[in-house]
């Protein structure tokens, strides 16, 4: 059985952890590492798309980020509960028309006793901004320790 530390239960460090590690997997743009993070029967809903297995979380991914240019993402802990962490998210991407976009949202998570989600329920608003409204950037990957969050930004 594979592992994802932190397990459930969570508490408030773990459950922060556990959001700041999806980011930085989200952040690398590389769906087969993303998808590791996942049950392989993972059930999402993602705006209005539903997903069923990694198959098609990577398959999902990949078009993403085909489509969602120079992609950065921060996510913040919301709430958490015994194996439930729900997260509210920013990210800053450009489409291939050179046309900006922030997308906000939040995520409902649970997981299983290994760490694995099982359920991913994403809901998702994209605002098309002007390329002086960004907010977001550091180099693409792992956002920097010192990057100031989505409060800090008044997001």
């Amino acid at each position: 059985m594979t592992i994802k530390a932190p397990v459930p239960p969570f508490d408030p460090d773990s459950a922060a952890r556990k959001v700041r590690l999806a980011e930085d997997a989200w952040n690398s743009r590389d769906p087969s590492r993303v998808v590791l993070a996942y049950t392989p029967d993972s059930s999402w809903r993602n705006r209005v798309e539903f997903l069923n297995g990694r198959d098609a979380i990577h398959a999902f991914l990949q078009r993403k980020w085909q489509r969602e240019l120079e992609y950065r993402l921060i996510k913040s802990l919301w709430t958490y509960a015994e194996d439930r962490i729900a997260v509210r998210f920013a990210y800053e991407y450009r489409d291939d028309t050179g046309q900006w976009y922030r997308a906000y949202g939040n995520e409902n998570w649970q997981f299983d006793a290994a760490g694995l989600m099982h359920t991913r329920l994403a809901s998702i608003n994209d605002c098309p901004i002007c390329p002086d409204e960004r907010l977001f950037f550091w180099p693409q990957g792992r956002r920097p320790d010192d990057h100031p969050g989505l409060t800090d930004l008044g997001l």
